[in-house]
């Protein structure tokens, strides 16, 4: 296993050489310098070492985002104490807390305010002040550190246990160059709990500048905070890049004060749609936008991509780690075909606790399955085409959502959007579409469907649009797509269109019989002349008036139905 440097071995090295430094900052709270930082975690070494904590027990800590002073002397002091730091996210519910803390075995927990229903708790105050002072228990790389839990967007979370080198990769306590040089602070508003998060807390303890923590992610407090910090370098997730993105269309005189001095904004958690990486570099004019792909499983493992308006759909190449896209049976597939996206650590890899085999499709290898679809271009850089479990099938046709979405984000009035695939009586399943409108403007979900129609194929324009106030995120910034679903419930129109009697009229002028739902006209000896006679027996049979380039607008029999029902409105069939 390659050499490491655990956090308190970091922490003791910048509180010998730099002690009255500020380490790190929450706006409008508290603060540590490195050296207060230090000492407060050997406190909390000791005080934990005093209640019986033994190396490997694992210790839950609660904290809100305006305590990430407290939680960072909390978080170090249970390494020092060779035990093992579990961050709860603050959106649990208490069952949800309750059943995370037996998951994981934890033994108590250290908290910053609310005590979570663990063994024992006790307030960082109290084990601060009281606390003896104790040297690190010294560990092994393989030794367990940290457990966190994902986002859990599509199911239950899952608790992700990393090692100390796993977390330590690619730090040294005394490097010859210090990442984020270009700084004196930088900004972020990660819930604690998330993989985000923590990536800054470790960025707090080895590279350049000052970390700040702004509590409660809003686009304005944000960008008042950049400009008062003069902030070299921000982090964001794609929905705060969208708020700030979305306010800048709206109060550009606003945004101004904020952009000169940012050299790097960072992007992770998802990929950045790129009409929303447009507008940031728009905002930030001086600054490399960059795009980090990676996830709590796959860590320390990333692509790295400078937005590329030549790439923009790309997520870039392996800045950490090794990338393949395999087919179903595990093996390579070349450049340009689109299969399962795996990641290879650089380093001891990361595993779920827990169940025996819960991991066995996730982790093999040293690689990590990412769940999403995606291809390598001839260049190497990887181009995601959406989540596993995100892909809509509609009339045999497999439709990306975030190709919908990127495309509902290029809308002028449109600063949010997210889509997913609702029941359908003849398709089986249709694309449907939530959108979040900038402030003041009229939304008219005709108009942008129109809109994307010119950049998507027929099967995946949004059959149905929704305008909302706001998209369900879980803490972290993701979408919560099965919350969406609901939106939809409401019951429409009886569809006029039966696909089965469209495909009659195929039948009939193709001479042709059973004819799916993907399939295409002129694949099936389709030509002008029958695209003629096609454009007369839909407008005999469906009392309709279609052009005769009908089939050349939209060849295939799924999109010519969803094309029908838009045209009757949802009236009755003749």
């Amino acid at each position: 296993m390659d050499a490491f440097t655990p956090a308190y071995g970091l922490l003791d090295a910048r509180a010998a050489s730099e002690p009255d430094r500020c380490a790190l900052e929450v706006e409008g709270g508290g603060s540590l310098t490195f050296a207060r930082w230090r000492d407060g975690a050997r406190r909390v070494a000791g005080a934990l070492l005093a209640r019986g904590v033994r190396p490997g027990d694992r210790v839950a800590l609660a904290f809100g985002e305006d305590r990430w002073d407290g939680f960072a002397v909390a978080y170090v002091g249970v390494l020092a104490a060779g035990g093992v730091a579990v961050p709860l996210p603050g959106g649990m519910s208490a069952g949800t807390t309750a059943r995370a803390l037996e998951h994981c075995g934890a033994v108590g927990a250290v908290h910053g305010g609310q005590p979570p229903p663990a063994p024992w708790t006790a307030a960082l105050d109290d084990l601060v002040e009281g606390g003896p002072v104790a040297d690190p228990v010294p560990v092994a790389p393989g030794d367990p550190a940290q457990i966190l839990f994902t986002s859990g967007t599509t199911g239950t979370p899952k608790a992700v246990l990393a090692c100390h080198a796993n977390l330590g990769h690619g730090w040294a306590a005394r490097p010859r160059h210090r990442p984020l040089a270009h700084s004196r602070h930088f900004l972020h508003s990660f819930p604690l709990g998330t993989n985000a998060a923590q990536t800054m807390l470790f960025n707090a303890l080895g590279a350049a500048p000052t970390a700040v923590m702004v509590p409660r992610f809003r686009p304005d407090a944000f960008l008042g905070a950049v400009a008062r910090y003069a902030a070299g370098t921000v982090f964001l997730v794609p929905a705060m890049a969208a708020a700030l993105a979305a306010r800048a269309t709206e109060a550009p005189e606003a945004c101004m004060p904020a952009a000169p001095g940012v050299l790097l904004v960072g992007c992770t958690g998802a990929a950045l749609p790129p009409p929303v990486a447009d507008a940031l570099t728009t905002l930030f004019p001086r600054a490399a936008v960059v795009n980090y792909y990676t996830s709590t499983e796959a860590a320390p493992a990333q692509t790295t991509m400078v937005y590329d308006p030549a790439r923009p759909s790309s997520v870039g190449r392996p800045s950490a780690g090794r990338i393949e896209v395999r087919d179903a049976a595990g093996r390579a597939l070349p450049p340009g075909e689109a299969g399962d996206v795996w990641l290879a650590s650089p380093t001891a890899t990361r595993t779920y606790l827990g169940a025996a085999g819960e991991g066995a499709p996730v982790f093999r290898d040293g690689w990590t399955r990412m769940g999403d679809v995606g291809r390598l271009d001839a260049d190497g850089y990887l181009h995601l085409l959406d989540r596993e479990t995100d892909m809509v099938q509609v009339g045999g046709f497999k439709v990306a959502t975030i190709g919908v979405e990127a495309a509902l984000f290029a809308h002028p009035d449109v600063t949010d959007a997210a889509v997913v695939g609702v029941p359908d009586p003849v398709l089986g399943t249709v694309v449907a579409a939530a959108v979040v409108a900038l402030p003041g403007a009229r939304l008219d979900t005709g108009e942008l469907r129109a809109f994307v129609r010119a950049r998507l194929t027929e099967a995946e324009v949004p059959a149905r649009v929704v305008v909302v106030e706001a998209l369900p995120r879980n803490d972290g910034g993701k979408v919560v797509k099965r919350d969406l679903v609901g939106l939809f419930d409401t019951p429409v129109a009886p569809r006029v269109t039966n696909a089965r009697t469209l495909a009659a009229v195929w039948e009939q002028v193709l001479a042709v019989r059973e004819i799916a739902a993907d399939a295409n006209f002129f694949a099936l000896g389709g030509d002008s002349f029958r695209a003629a006679q096609l454009a007369a027996a839909v407008a005999e049979e469906f009392g309709v008036e279609v052009p005769t380039t009908f089939a050349f607008d939209v060849p295939e029999l799924a999109g010519q139905a969803a094309r029908l029902d838009e045209i009757r409105g949802g009236g009755s069939a003749r």
